[in-house]
């Protein structure tokens, strides 16, 4: 039997905020670093398993159209941040890729994220080639957890 994904019209939110401004490519990736467990095998093939529960931690990086409404936005959050780092209230967000299985039948693929810092400036180029990359401003963020559920 075949199985079909046709995926568009994904939805991004931080901090209640519909993300609209993206740029191109990869404007949205959710990473996940850290593994969820360890095994290690030793004397006789015994075997010793551990959580690590630092493997529910997420990265997600946005890439905007530089000074757009949603670039300003995560800008003055980002500048919250460094104003007041133990003030700051932690982002929430969340990232929903659209699913269909092409006989009209939908599931949302959702990653709800939580705990969230900044953990990286956004950084800048000036380029005289034409590289649109230039146009771009690129946010890096830390989420302390960001299960996935298909609804």
């Amino acid at each position: 039997m075949n199985v079909s994904a046709l995926s568009g019209q994904d939805t991004i939110i931080i901090n209640g905020r519909v993300i609209n401004d993206l740029a191109d490519g990869n404007c949205c990736e959710l990473t996940y670093p850290t593994e969820i467990a360890a095994v290690k095998t030793g004397k006789n093939g015994n075997s010793i398993y551990a959580l690590n529960t630092t493997g529910k931690q997420a990265d997600l990086k946005l890439r905007l159209v530089r000074g757009s409404d949603d670039d300003k936005f995560l800008l003055n959050l980002l500048n919250n941040q460094q104003n007041d780092f133990p003030g700051f209230t932690l982002l929430t967000g969340q990232f929903v890729k659209k699913l269909g299985d092409g006989a009209g039948n939908l599931t949302s693929d959702v990653y709800n994220v939580s705990g969230g810092i900044f953990t990286k400036q956004v950084q800048g180029v000036q380029n005289v080639e034409g590289d649109t990359g230039q146009s771009t401003a690129e946010y890096e963020m830390k989420f302390s957890n960001g299960p996935r559920a298909l609804t």
